[in-house]
């Protein structure tokens, strides 16, 4: 979203235009009782407040709205002062996925941001970030208890050649059945992996890839 800033979500593409009368029409089939997981790289703004048009937009759709942090996402604080920045600004639909879980029906929702080795400088850098990300991934599992376990990520664990071992272990203990994640967009979404893998059922669901409407994955 780019409610609150100067960069037009167009330029990355013709599917891009007019893209939040899209979101409004497209969640108008839901209703107060369904929930909705959004995979990160929410909001163009810079800080809360430089975001605060965005989160208006989210909240305002129907259902709740869990969220999840994606690498574009430089707003993203800690989990309290965002929690306390909602309050002030009556966003009241809005709940964040990290280092936690969440329950619906028999299912827990589960999450992190995940990372991708190949795509930053620096392999300590990196190291130290993908063993952060499994720590929270870990702890979003274990708080699952003996819940179905979905898992929501920003980042794919698989993509062309590429493959996270460590959350793909991660999947195949806990027993996840289906593993949620975006960040590909535009033509790499024809590279993107959506099949079984290693017991664990992998599905994109980006928006320009999704064409900005919610999917459902459970009742």
């Amino acid at each position: 979203m780019s409610l609150g800033s100067d960069k037009p979500m167009d330029i990355f593409g013709d599917k891009w235009k007019n893209h939040a009368e899209k979101l409004k029409k497209n969640f108008a089939s839901l209703n107060e009782d369904d929930v909705t997981v959004l995979c990160g790289d929410l909001s163009w703004g810079m800080s809360l407040e430089g975001s605060l048009k965005d989160f208006l937009f989210i909240n305002e759709l129907p259902g709740k709205k869990i969220i999840l942090k994606g690498n574009h996402d430089y707003w993203w604080n800690t989990v309290s002062k965002t929690k306390s920045f909602f309050a002030q600004n009556g966003i009241d639909t809005i709940e964040i996925l990290h280092n936690n879980c969440f329950f619906y029906n028999d299912y827990a929702i589960c999450g992190t941001r995940g990372w991708f080795y190949e795509e930053e400088k620096g392999i300590e850098h990196d190291k130290k970030i993908m063993n952060r990300e499994i720590m929270r991934l870990e702890t979003s599992l274990k708080a699952a208890g003996d819940k179905k376990k979905l898992v929501f990520l920003h980042y794919p664990p698989i993509y062309q050649h590429y493959r996270c071992e460590e959350i793909l272990d991660l999947l195949k203990k806990y027993e996840v059945r289906l593993c949620i994640y975006g960040h590909i967009h535009g033509k790499g979404c024809s590279y993107a992996f959506n099949n079984w893998y290693g017991g664990t059922e992998f599905k994109l669901v980006s928006a320009d890839f999704i064409d900005f409407c919610p999917i459902k994955l459970q009742d």
